[in-house]
């Protein structure tokens, strides 16, 4: 009875395991029979970011392709939605980063930070030479709305130190429900010229909606700078405001309702809205509005770096100058002449610092400022961030790896850069600074305590208030 009980079992996995492939054929030549103009085959071969799924409300079929909102004369509209699959093995770089090793060192747990830096580098390894020169109203390799959501996710780890992730799917969700919403608002005057369609999206998401750019004073606020606050309280930075608008036409052409080629004219003002434009009518003018995919990252990172630099006391344009001046590397001619609320502000920033205490972004948040040094690193741009980011560890009392990253910055620099600093009164005074920071990190190399621990000193673990 044993012996035939063993010789049942393996029939059945056997035939179990040959149905599962009989399906798995059936299905994969069903998909290779559709005609490459349908939505769903565009959409599965154009990237693996998205799939297609029904909208909850039409569920009398698996896709609804003509929602009741819309009119029968309208193209299809499905619901597309981005894959919530698992993240990839981030792909292995030449940098040992520190902050993640310094805070677990004091005890913080940074799981959640090392997923969301791990999901934040598994987009940009699809950046090819090419992609990042590519405009991201055209963009299809990398989805934007996900890295600028890794980015959030991390800071949101780093200061709130909470058990729970930022929940970056769900706000894929509501960025994938705002395109969904355009449909009820779809009608055949939004189609009668591509000037009507694209004016008809601006008036959804500025005036429907309620989407608003940042005032000047409050560039700096974290809400405006962060992609879930964006999303969230509907108010936010040029760069947030583009990220959507291009994501929103990404979907639009992935549905089928954009099949003509728009560019997204970024605002360098301070008061201006990111608009959609038809690329045929572009003129040489425009050129200089186009956002890439490499500019928004860094300009996106950029600006929560300067958000969040310690040292906000200084009114220099350099943030490495502001923190060579805090480290006493930088010759001040006109130190004589700084006022006591300006020293003040100085020993007060330092001592908060030390102390790892800030409760206003005024005061510069290290744990954010470093994180964007890290990933502009990562997204390999000027040198300039390897140097700023040796700095800032130089002030957290981590002097190897400040020695290392400044050695990798003289290596890293071009010699043209070297050749046009004579004539750049900045770049003469960053180098000066550089130059004596080296001179005292090789110094502090020479002493006795140079083999302690390399996380024993610094404020990075120290009990802080994040807000």
């Amino acid at each position: 009875m044993l012996e035939r009980y063993f010789a049942d079992s393996i029939i059945f996995v056997l035939s179990y395991v040959l149905l599962t492939h009989s399906l798995c054929f059936v299905a994969i030549n069903k998909a290779a029979t559709m005609s490459p103009s349908s939505s769903l085959t565009a959409a599965s071969s154009s990237s693996s970011l998205w799939i297609l799924k029904p909208s909850p409300a039409f569920k009398s079929s698996r896709f609804q392709s003509i929602p009741p909102s819309l009119p029968p004369s309208s193209p299809p509209c499905f619901r597309l939605l981005r894959r919530a699959a698992s993240l990839p093995h981030a792909s292995a770089t030449d940098f040992d980063f520190a902050l993640h090793d310094a805070l677990e060192s004091s005890g913080i747990n940074t799981s959640h930070a090392r997923e969301a830096r791990k999901g934040f580098i598994s987009q940009i390894n699809e950046l090819s030479d090419v992609e990042r020169e590519t405009s991201i109203s055209i963009n299809r390799r990398v989805d934007l709305g996900r890295a600028a959501l890794y980015i959030a996710a991390e800071d949101d780890s780093l200061i709130s130190h909470s058990s729970v992730p930022l929940p970056v799917d769900a706000f894929l969700e509501r960025l994938d429900d705002l395109s969904l919403g355009y449909c009820s608002h779809y009608n055949s005057l939004s189609r009668s010229s591509r000037e009507n369609f694209l004016e008809s999206i601006e008036k959804y998401l500025y005036v429907k909606k309620g989407f608003r750019r940042s005032s000047a004073k409050n560039l700096a606020e974290p809400r405006a700078l962060y992609l879930h606050s964006v999303l969230t309280h509907r108010s936010g930075s040029a760069l947030m405001l583009s990220l959507i608008h291009s994501e929103i036409l990404k979907m639009f052409r992935l549905w089928g309702l954009l099949d003509f080629d728009v560019e997204i004219f970024f605002p360098h003002d301070h008061y201006g809205l990111p608009r959609a434009y038809d690329k045929q009518k572009s003129k040489e003018s425009d050129q200089p509005h186009i956002m890439t995919v490499q500019m928004l990252l860094e300009k996106v990172l950029r600006n929560l770096k300067a958000a969040f630099w310690p040292f906000q006391h200084d009114h220099v344009d350099s943030l490495f100058l502001r923190a060579a001046h805090a480290a006493n590397c930088v010759d001040d001619p006109n130190g004589s002449q700084e006022s006591a609320y300006q020293l003040a502000s100085a020993k007060a920033a330092q001592h908060r610092l030390e102390r790892g205490v800030w409760t206003s972004v005024r005061f510069g948040d290290m744990r954010r400022a470093l994180s964007a040094c890290e990933r502009l690193i990562l997204l390999k741009t000027d040198p300039k961030e390897i140097r700023d980011y040796s700095i800032l560890l130089y002030h957290c009392g981590l002097y190897q790896q400040s020695l290392k990253y400044l050695r990798l910055y003289q290596d890293a620099k071009s010699p043209s850069s070297s050749q046009s600093r004579s004539t750049n009164s900045v770049s003469i005074l960053e180098e000066e600074a550089v130059h004596k920071l080296f001179l005292r990190m090789n110094l502090i190399a020479m002493e006795e305590d140079w083999c302690q621990p390399i996380y024993g000193r610094n404020f990075l673990g120290n009990n802080s208030e994040p807000w």
